[in-house]
């Protein structure tokens, strides 16, 4: 495990936002596996924890402008999107941060209007950078897309990453234990929330 000094370490939740994991999410099955599996409270739980630590905390949040403009239409997934039911409009209630995470006064929210990862073309590494961020923590959705882009994504940019493999989800299931098995370790240092709630905790 990487030095999760509150000074250098944050935290970030990727797509945490009531559009997409909330109980009216645009993507039911997704939804339903974050939250049936306990995963939204787990992240919830860290950030409670990170902001009792210091540890600065990062929401990232995908959205779109009504109109469409800067989105991506290159892949399948991002022409699906703008057919769903519940789209990710900016200034809507289906981008903000889902309940039970708490956002606190100085947690800063990031959001995206293009592409598949937080760390490409949002300012975030500029910002990460400023705050002497060396190690990340990345919980969130989904195993599928975004937390393995972001993880990459912030590897290349030279961060150490720590995924917390019980405070992620996708869908199936079943395939988030098998890209942590087989992609994110190769790259990342994999923990639980456990681990990192003792490591955060108060002292006594």
């Amino acid at each position: 495990m990487p030095d999760l000094d509150p000074a250098t370490t944050a935290l970030l939740t990727v797509e945490c936002q009531n559009g997409v994991v909330g109980e009216e999410g645009a993507l039911p099955e997704l939804a339903a596996e974050a939250r049936g599996s306990g995963m939204l409270g787990r992240v919830a739980a860290l950030v409670d924890a990170a902001h009792g630590a210091g540890v600065q905390v990062v929401h990232a949040v995908a959205e779109r402008r009504p109109d469409g403009v800067g989105a991506n239409s290159n892949a399948r997934l991002f022409r699906a999107a703008g057919r769903l039911p519940v789209r990710q409009l900016a200034g809507s209630l289906a981008v903000e941060v889902a309940a039970p995470i708490v956002v606190a006064g100085r947690d800063l929210v990031v959001r995206r209007l293009h592409g598949l990862s937080p760390m490409a073309g949002t300012g975030l590494d500029a910002l990460l950078r400023n705050l002497g961020v060396r190690t990340l923590v990345v919980t969130g959705v989904s195993s599928n897309i975004a937390i393995p882009n972001t993880v990459f994504d912030a590897v290349n940019l030279g961060y150490r990453v720590v995924v917390p493999a019980d405070a992620i989800a996708g869908v199936p299931a079943a395939y988030t234990a098998e890209v942590v098995r087989h992609s994110l370790a190769l790259v990342a240092d994999i923990t639980t929330t456990e681990v990192l709630l003792k490591e955060w905790a108060p002292p006594r």
